[in-house]
């Protein structure tokens, strides 16, 4: 067998003691281990070290060092079904360097855990098994830790007087905060929230059942906006997009909502929100006539896109 083989096979080995589950008993997950200790083929185990490593540079890592190659559009697999699974069960940390780190950062990295990586170094060595069983005896109090500290660092948002969710850090979901406490107390007072997204978690928080009383279906594979708010007052529904790094609502996306919510038996109202104006203007002329525009760092101005009223929704023949 092939010293990069064996190696893999070795990995998978560590993995199954470690206690991950079946689906993470695989080739993949084995590369991503294997570039969390920048192990080559021909290093010793005792010579695992535990660099920062993003999504990509490990995928590169492991082209460069074992001639596997995966497809760009694998990225996010190796995110979601070997590297998450990792950090929850304690074996690589998630942005040890900077934990305040956006989930959806391209500098996000992660890193072998320390006492996992002392275990590995004795892999195949006479004291690996007294090793393992005594990692294993206190795992779960190492998983039930790292959950701490990262329910620690997600941003908590108010949505009701005693009712409070917290969403994945970054500069998106500060937005999303706003949009909820800043925006809808303003504008929507007494509105309910629907919808939540989060960048860590494509639902972050979804009134299922509101939303179909409403006469709106969707499921997992629809395009949400970021935010959306029940306005029982005015009998809207308002559709907010969070805007940092990516569109506001244009012509494209303006027709994508309409679409999704075309079985709304209320008023759909269309609003982009800023952190600022400096952002607003990158995006002035991608915006869709009649919507609204929210700016965080001027809370108590609406902008309105060819208002023929205040906010409110249009009538479309």
């Amino acid at each position: 067998m092939k010293k990069s083989e064996s190696k893999i096979f070795a990995a998978i080995q560590i993995i199954t003691a470690l206690g991950l589950p079946k689906a993470q008993q695989n080739e993949r997950s084995a590369l991503c281990l294997l570039a969390l200790l920048n192990l080559t083929p021909n290093k010793k185990w005792s010579d695992a070290d535990c660099p920062l490593m993003g999504i990509t540079p490990i995928m590169n890592w492991v082209r460069d060092h074992y001639g596997k190659v995966y497809a760009p559009n694998t990225r996010e697999t190796f995110r979601r079904q070997s590297m998450h699974q990792f950090c929850i069960a304690g074996l690589a940390l998630y942005n040890p360097d900077k934990p305040d780190r956006p989930v959806n950062s391209p500098k996000a990295v992660y890193q072998i855990e320390p006492k996992v990586l002392e275990l590995i170094r004795l892999f195949r060595t006479r004291g690996w098994s007294n090793a393992l069983n005594l990692y294993l005896s206190g795992r779960e109090t190492l998983i039930v830790q790292y959950a701490k500290e990262r329910e620690q660092n997600r941003i908590p948002v108010k949505i009701a007087p005693c009712k409070e969710i917290t969403i994945s850090p970054g500069e998106h979901s500060e937005l999303i905060r706003d949009i909820i406490e800043d925006f809808a107390e303003r504008f929507a007072p007494g509105s309910e929230l629907v919808y939540a997204g989060d960048t860590g978690e494509k639902w972050g928080y979804f009134d299922k059942a509101l939303l179909t009383k409403l006469g709106v279906i969707v499921d997992s594979h629809g395009k949400m906006p970021d935010v959306v708010l029940y306005y029982g007052k005015r009998n809207w529904l308002l559709l907010v997009e969070a805007v940092t790094s990516h569109g506001p609502v244009d012509g494209k996306r303006h027709a994508e909502l309409a679409e999704l919510f075309s079985g709304s038996t209320v008023g759909l109202v269309y609003v982009t929100a800023f952190p600022n104006r400096t952002i607003m203007g990158k995006y002035l002329s991608e915006i869709a006539w009649e919507t609204e525009v929210w700016v965080a760092d001027a809370p108590s101005h609406l902008i309105h896109f060819n208002g023929i009223r205040f906010l409110g929704p249009y009538e479309h023949s």
